[in-house]
């Protein structure tokens, strides 16, 4: 069985973080490890308080897996602060890992700044040249390019920016009220926009985590970037289509909506 190992940060009401991408990996096919970067307490309605992990702790989880069950693919989420950033990047780069797949969480789909500027300088710097591919959405593609994305031709510019900036294949998320779910793929200077199926669903949350996980299981597979992405994106509406409504916020989706129910009754 192929591996992916996530590094993110745990979110309580388990919609999104750790606890979607485990749901996402496993629901893939892959079996799935994990270094948590930070405790949350949140629910559907917001985050209520944040725990992070002191660096040396992190870098013995990062230990304990590349030593004994090496992933085939990384997925890396939340991670709040420099120290952390740069115990990742050390790591990483220490057990030459593959297929890295950073979901840059730097901008709440409400607006809200989440990362500190010397964090986002540590991501820039340390993190992002070692992705296979970068997964930001329109509000953090703005703040790596300093540039405004209003329309399709912006979005090509952008990608084509942070892609040539990082030597990393961009997956730039449409959304945002630009694009409904249309994403677009930049990888060697080759552009490929993946429609995403509207679905009319308030409760979304945890969607970037889902696809960036979705992703890395396909590549731990061996599966191609592009089709890769093609899988993760149905993947994601199926999980919408399911209509799952908990909470009294943006809900979860329900990740499991394919599995068999052999043992669910």
């Amino acid at each position: 069985m192929k591996t992916v190992l996530t590094i993110a940060g745990s979110d309580s009401s388990g919609g999104a973080g750790i606890q979607a991408d485990i749901k996402t990996i496993t629901t893939n096919g892959v079996y799935a490890m994990s270094a948590i970067t930070a405790l949350t307490a949140q629910n559907t309605t917001g985050v209520q308080g944040i725990f992070e992990v002191p660096a040396h702790f992190l870098a013995q989880q990062l230990d304990s897996i590349f030593t004994d069950i090496r992933p085939d693919a990384v997925k890396i989420g939340m991670v709040s602060s420099a120290p952390i950033i740069r115990t990742i990047a050390d790591k990483l780069k220490f057990y030459h890992a593959d297929n890295i797949v950073v979901d840059p969480v730097m901008v709440s789909t409400s607006g809200c700044r989440l990362i500190s500027e010397d964090a986002v300088s540590e991501l820039e710097q340390r993190l992002f040249p070692l992705a296979a591919l970068l997964t930001p959405n329109i509000p953090e593609a703005e703040i790596l390019t300093g540039m405004k994305i209003s329309s399709v031709q912006d979005m090509k510019t952008a990608a084509e920016k942070i892609g040539s900036i990082y030597s990393s294949a961009v997956l730039l998320k449409g959304g945002h009220s630009l694009n409904d779910a249309n994403d677009l793929l930049y990888q060697n200077g080759v552009f490929r926009w993946f429609h995403g199926q509207r679905i009319n669903n308030p409760n979304t949350h945890g969607t970037g985590c889902t696809l960036s996980s979705a992703i890395a299981s396909n590549l731990a597979k061996g599966i191609s970037l592009p089709v890769s992405v093609r899988k993760a994106k149905a993947y994601i509406s199926g999980a919408l289509n399911a209509m799952l409504d908990l909470g009294k916020g943006s809900g979860p989706m329900n990740h499991c909506f394919d599995i068999k129910k052999k043992y669910m009754v």
